[in-house]
């Protein structure tokens, strides 16, 4: 993978499924988060510094939605990946993965997310079947846990 351009899950997603705010590239709205493989495949990560007009009740802090969005996307986009990579395959500019979607999200408010800082997640896999994934997220910032996320995505048919 190091001498491969890395390439961020939500890239991979087919067309009907490109237009998330949060992830979709062809939103033009929108954030255009973006997730990626480590280096050992065990993990993903997303990093964002998020624009001051997302602050929160706690002045100079992240909203509580936009914590939840962030892990929504990201969560998803994780799903995709352990997915395909069970499945012994490897992401390339050719790939179009098949798209996972939030049944269900948990998101435990640790520390106020600081703006102008970046903000990161990191995905691991707790379980995958055949129809679902189950994903266990964290949130620093500055190498400190501010939040934390399970969820439950199940995978969609592309004509859904």
């Amino acid at each position: 993978m190091e001498n491969q351009k890395r390439i961020a899950i939500q890239d991979t997603y087919g067309e009907r499924f490109q237009h998330c705010w949060g992830c979709g590239s062809k939103n033009d709205q929108g954030l255009h988060l973006k997730s990626y493989p480590s280096e050992d495949g065990k993990t993903c990560i997303c990093k964002i510094v998020p624009d001051e007009k997302y602050t929160g009740g706690v002045p100079q802090n992240l909203f509580g939605g936009m914590i939840a969005m962030i892990f929504d996307c990201h969560g998803t986009a994780s799903a995709a990946y352990f997915n395909h990579k069970d499945k012994g395959l490897e992401l390339t500019e050719d790939t179009v993965i098949k798209r996972y979607i939030t049944a269900r999200i948990e998101v435990d408010f640790k520390k106020p997310v600081p703006m102008n800082d970046e903000v990161k997640v990191i995905s691991e896999l707790e379980e995958l079947t055949e129809r679902k994934a189950i994903i266990n997220m964290t949130m620093e910032v500055a190498g400190e846990v501010r939040a934390k996320a399970r969820m439950v995505a199940v995978g969609v048919k592309d004509n859904m």
